[in-house]
């Protein structure tokens, strides 16, 4: 199972979510203070549009973006490596290149980009390189998989205002490249925070990351 006992136990005591929930608080008081994300950015693709996060455990990020309003769907899989039709395990071992991430389909009318790169970066800590708690490896790395010029430009635009306000005590290295391939995590990892919101990992985890992103995008929630 991919969420170890000892991971889970590590979690429950406490030991990180502490000293991360105080800094979480800083950053979003910086950022939110510092930054504005737009709301009213002309996207090249009006009607539907696709985007592509890593961020970590791909079913943390699932829960967050399926929240908000605009969003019309979220899938769970692999993207940045080399193997073709990589399996969960083989990811897993951090030899195929690919990073877990979530395909997210929105509607740039309701929803821009720039205010789904404010979901991303808030929902996760850009500033460790290949690790997002006790999830270690480069398939946990913090990416955007950009779709177009579009997307580049802003990710870029907001890395470089995120590092130069000092939201984040430590440097964003969150990698920005070109998407070239999807691949769907297998089944069992689809809608996987809805499916088993009463597993000890949902709610010692997830749980407590989506209720705080419910707090700072209130208005922005799918009713």
């Amino acid at each position: 199972m991919k969420k170890t006992f000892s991971k889970i136990l590590f979690a429950f005591l406490g030991l990180t979510q502490v000293s991360c929930a105080q800094k979480s608080e800083t950053n979003t008081k910086v950022m939110n203070e510092k930054i504005k994300f737009e709301s009213d950015k002309q996207n090249p693709n009006e009607s539907i549009d696709t985007a592509t996060f890593g961020m970590g455990c791909f079913w943390c990020s699932e829960a967050i973006f399926l929240q908000l309003n605009g969003v019309e769907s979220v899938t769970s899989g692999y993207s940045g490596g080399q193997v073709l039709n990589p399996t969960y395990k083989e990811v897993c071992d951090g030899t195929t290149g690919h990073a877990e991430v979530v395909q997210v389909v929105y509607k740039p009318s309701i929803v821009s980009f720039d205010e789904l790169l404010h979901a991303f970066w808030l929902a996760h800590d850009p500033t460790t390189l290949n690790r997002q708690g006790a999830d270690v490896g480069t398939q946990y790395r913090s990416v955007v998989f950009y779709h177009n010029d579009y997307q580049k430009s802003l990710a870029e635009k907001y890395k470089k205002e995120l590092n130069e306000s000092g939201a984040f005590s430590g440097t964003v290295v969150t990698e920005i490249s070109a998407f070239k391939k999807f691949y769907k995590a297998e089944d069992y990892h689809q809608d996987y925070y809805n499916l088993n919101g009463s597993a000890p990992y949902c709610q010692i985890v997830i749980a407590p990351k989506v209720e705080k992103f419910k707090k700072v995008f209130e208005g922005k929630l799918k009713q």
